[in-house]
């Protein structure tokens, strides 16, 4: 299930997810998105895979204040020893993960804050890509395809979210529009219909 893609853009971050939830052979066009803006936070979002459960704890939880106040501040340790603790507590009181050989075991969701952008693993791993892009799900091999073959070329980055979206699409069963793109910026979705 799923498509999410982040790329870094200068000193802004580009996110973009589809809309489809699959459970087995059923499908869903979900109204609820997998991107969000973080509640009181400027140039913050989410986009998330694995569980919409998931993303719902992620959206309504209160651990993105100290994001606001420490601004500058936001780093790869930070997202390590103090973001990611935070969450874990939020899944756990959530009733979401599981225990798997004696480790906690989440989702996976990509982060952006101002113009960094970390992927966090269902292993509670956080990783930066060196590439400026990311992406997640069932999707994410195609579209990965689809921001390095653009990557060279002169297109808006808006244009090659979406592209990498159109190519899941068309080669993945569990990845369709509408297509929600937002960037750290201003966070402000805007939801693209045509495939």
């Amino acid at each position: 299930m799923t498509c999410i893609v982040g790329l870094v853009d200068k000193k802004r971050v580009w996110m973009g997810v589809d809309s489809l939830g699959v459970a087995g052979y059923s499908k869903t066009s979900r109204e609820d998105m997998k991107l969000f803006k973080c509640a009181g936070v400027e140039n913050a979002m989410i986009s998330y895979t694995t569980s919409f459960r998931m993303g719902q704890l992620l959206m309504y939880g209160e651990f993105f204040e100290e994001l606001e106040v420490l601004k500058d501040k936001i780093n790869h340790k930070y997202m390590v020893t103090k973001f990611v603790p935070k969450i874990q507590k939020a899944f756990e009181d959530g009733g979401f993960g599981t225990i798997k050989s004696g480790e906690k075991v989440g989702g996976s969701f990509l982060v952006a804050f101002r113009g960094r952008l970390f992927r966090v693993e269902s292993d509670y791993q956080v990783g930066v890509n060196s590439i400026g892009y990311a992406a997640d799900g069932c999707g994410a091999d195609l579209a990965l395809g689809s921001l390095h073959a653009t990557s060279s070329l002169k297109i808006l980055p808006r244009e090659r979210v979406l592209m990498a979206l159109r190519a899941a699409t068309e080669f993945s069963a569990g990845v369709a529009p509408p297509f929600h793109v937002a960037n750290t910026d201003d966070c402000k979705i805007e939801t693209e219909f045509d495939v």
